[in-house]
């Protein structure tokens, strides 16, 4: 084995199997740390009879101890429920994760001298004042509300890497992930595009929360993992943080006709209150990706709505 030795932190979850399938198939080993609160053992099973991979059932709260001889040369920290059903449904875990969990990889990254990479979130900006939203951009996110566990835990993580960057040396990365879409998603797992694929399949109606105008930008998963890959191994000491998004920009109305299209489905929109503290705006500005690194995702959400709603029928439903 020439790959290097990569541990990946809810490497079980939706875009966590996406990463340590490629990565496996890179010929790197890797060890796939997940306490399966979100993510599913069926997300990474076809990859249990290869030889470089392992899977440990284990919380990110409590350190991670490789067996003598194992040497880790990167982390990938994306241990943390991200969908808000999920992440509200135990705040004070969901801040425990984000930042001990943030902390006990970082201090693993420097015991190792390995390169870390911190799967951040768009949830950092908050309902942005600025928009696009570009990485200096210092957010509009309200501390006490209902989705302050995960967007001031993940702000905190950014803290974290930062200033273990600055004080121990540790090399790190850092990206904002934006709405990520494509096989693997749970339908019940609350996020906008999951939910309307499962209703449109059902001929539901399809609830759309608010007046439908707010706006969310979509990129597909192949597009993200390809985007972290790339961050994790520069060489031109570009850190971050920077942001992996697709820029086309959706209403949900319009997001909710084109799902309703590619289904064939017979449903309606119905409206429903929205959540408090829901942005009205999300869309990434890409310029520093662009110039940086080329990590900005290509391919377009209406082709990967087509073949995603085809997977969600075959593999879901």
């Amino acid at each position: 084995m020439t790959g290097k030795t990569i541990l990946v932190t809810g490497g079980a979850g939706f875009v966590g199997s996406h990463l340590c399938e490629r990565l496996v198939s890179e010929g790197n080993f890797v060890i796939c740390l997940d306490n399966m609160f979100t993510g599913v053992k069926s997300n990474v099973q076809h990859l249990f009879d290869k030889p470089n991979f392992k899977l440990i059932e284990q919380d990110v709260e409590i350190p991670y101890e490789p067996p003598e001889g194992e040497h880790i040369d990167q982390i990938y920290n994306l241990a943390c429920p991200a969908a808000p059903g999920h992440y509200q449904y135990d705040p004070i875990k969901t801040m425990k994760t984000a930042v001990l969990g943030t902390m006990n990889m970082l201090e693993l990254a420097r015991q190792f001298n390995a390169r870390m990479l911190q799967a951040s979130t768009s949830e950092v900006y908050g309902d942005p004042i600025v928009h696009p939203q570009v990485e200096s951009y210092r957010g509009n996110v309200n501390p006490i509300g209902p989705r302050a566990c995960y967007d001031e835990g993940k702000r905190a993580g950014e803290t974290l890497m930062f200033d273990f960057h600055r004080i121990y040396g540790v090399d790190i990365r850092v990206i904002r992930i934006f709405n990520t879409y494509g096989p693997r998603m749970h339908p019940y797992d609350g996020r906008v595009v999951s939910n309307f694929i499962r209703q449109a399949l059902l001929n539901e109606d399809i609830t759309i929360f608010g007046d439908g105008t707010q706006t969310r930008s979509f990129q597909y998963v192949d597009d993200l993992v390809e985007g972290m890959i790339r961050m994790m191994n520069n060489e031109v000491g570009f850190i971050g943080p920077v942001n992996l998004g697709n820029p086309g920009e959706f209403t949900m109305n319009h997001l909710a006709d084109l799902v309703i299209a590619f289904t064939a489905s017979s449903s309606k929109t119905v409206h429903k209150e929205a959540p408090e503290d829901d942005p009205q705006k999300r869309q990434p500005d890409n310029t520093l990706a662009a110039s940086e690194a080329a990590l900005g995702a290509d391919r377009s959400t209406a082709r990967g709505l087509e073949e995603d709603h085809q997977l969600l029928q075959v593999d879901r439903l």
